[in-house]
């Protein structure tokens, strides 16, 4: 086998997939340095591209590899000197169907000014406001009423597809038009880090600092990326507080609790909670329901309210679903040139909507253990210590809420525990939801873990 031949081919489907600068900043000087027994290892010039390969690209390169060598493994990243392997060689590399469409297609997103990098698409006069976001929206109201002053940093995380790009580049585009004097930024975190990288490799670390601290407002998405990166988190925590000391708002967004983002230095925890943290959940129906009818009116559709109030209590899962799914019944009854019928809309919506989530009970108890500190064993046990039992009551209503196990069947599983024991703990953690937003917030982290 050729190694040096495997990685070109590679990076061909890789960098096909990205932007030129994040190919060039993460996997320049990168190769395949040996092959043994199966596990492929792949030679990175320093550890800031070892841990950013890690944890953003390694799901990627591992499928890329696999389906280019059937013999592989795993993949392992270590440091190494390498020159200029990561360059593709253009003229001997076959160029993919999807570069080629790509470079016929007009730039993506050409109206978005690279100065501030805002969508103008995302306005608060398109964003519905619902129980699973409203203390989000009115945060940011605040934010744009006084920004630097008012809830300065903000953080808001919760899971994809919910609306969070959509909130903090609202806040951007509000700012921007409300104060024209102010000069607002938003960037994803890999771009932060790229920009980082590159600034350290042609030694204008200066030049770096001075083009982001020129900001009144900077909006860094995805932070949740930065566990692990120990530089990067340093360059970060002082931009923070440059901007905070100066009055200068900064907006953060994650998939998760900065407490659950793992090696995130706590100094930056600190900073972070010193402004305010807020999640937006999952959509209930009613907020389902008006996200549908908004988009049914943008797009001149109308549709019987029994299959809008249809489609928003099967499709209980994220916005970006939601939309998907009336997408697919957007096409089809324009593809027809006449309405559906609600048989036809469950029928489309069967083969679009997600699986229920499968997960072994055992793994389910590993991960409420793990949140909460415990030992595996011990929820299984006959105990009355108050965080176990706690515990025990969280695996119970997550096994039947989100899962439909059985009642007789979660209390045989977890220690032989009679199901109207189950069932008093389903109901105990149901009513605690409604007042403990505690509880709530552990609840949205141990889901992210199921995915």
């Amino acid at each position: 086998m050729n190694l040096k031949q495997l990685w070109k081919n590679c990076l061909v489907e890789i960098e096909a997939g990205m932007s030129k600068a994040n190919f060039s900043t993460w996997f320049k000087n990168t190769a395949i340095i040996k092959e043994d027994t199966g596990i492929i290892y792949i030679g990175v010039p320093n550890e800031f591209v070892r841990d950013w390969l890690i944890n953003k690209y390694h799901k990627l390169i591992t499928k890329t590899i696999a389906s280019a060598y059937e013999n592989m493994r795993a993949v392992e990243y270590t440091i190494s000197k390498v020159e200029n392997m990561g360059d593709v060689d253009k003229e001997e590399a076959p160029i993919t169907s999807e570069a080629r469409v790509n470079k016929e297609l007009p730039l993506k997103d050409l109206y978005i000014s690279p100065e501030d990098n805002l969508n103008p698409k995302y306005h608060f006069n398109s964003f519905i406001v619902g129980g699973f976001n409203e203390l989000a929206y009115a945060a940011s109201q605040a934010i744009i009423d006084n920004p630097g002053t008012k809830y300065n940093p903000f953080f808001i995380y919760g899971g994809t597809g919910l609306g969070k790009t959509h909130l903090i580049q609202a806040v951007g585009n509000s700012i921007k038009d409300k104060y024209p004097n102010k000069k607002a930024h938003y960037m994803t975190l890999e771009k932060f880090a790229t920009d980082f990288i590159s600034s350290l490799q042609s030694n204008k670390a200066n030049s770096f600092k001075e083009k982001y601290r020129k900001y009144d407002l900077l909006i860094i998405d995805d932070i949740q990326f930065i566990g692990k990166m120990e530089k990067i988190q340093e360059e970060l925590f002082h931009t923070f507080n440059t901007f905070h000391e100066n009055n200068k708002q900064i907006i953060f967004s994650s998939d998760k609790h900065p407490n659950y983002i793992p090696e995130l230095a706590d100094r930056l925890k600190s900073r972070f909670a010193a402004g305010m943290i807020v999640d937006i959940s999952q959509p209930e129906y009613e907020s389902r329901l008006a996200i549908l009818k908004v988009k049914l009116q943008e797009q001149n559709i109308d549709f019987d309210k029994e299959i809008v109030e249809y489609i928003a209590s099967a499709v209980d899962g994220n916005i970006r679903e939601l939309e998907g799914s009336l997408n697919t019944l957007v096409c089809q009854y324009r593809l027809k040139n006449k309405p559906l019928t609600l048989a036809e809309v469950k029928n489309l919506l069967k083969n679009n909507m997600r699986p229920k989530k499968n997960m072994a009970i055992k793994d389910i108890v590993k991960i409420v253990s793990e949140h909460y500190k415990l030992e595996e064993a011990s929820v299984y046990e006959k105990t009355r210590k108050k965080e176990i039992v706690k515990a025990r009551q969280v695996v119970m209503y997550l096994l039947r809420e989100d899962f439909n196990v059985s009642y007789p069947l979660i209390g045989q599983k977890l220690g032989g525990k009679d199901h109207t024991t189950v069932i008093h703990s389903c109901l105990k953690i149901k009513n605690d939801l409604k007042n403990d937003p505690q509880l709530l917030q552990e609840l949205e982290q141990i889901r992210i873990m199921f995915k």
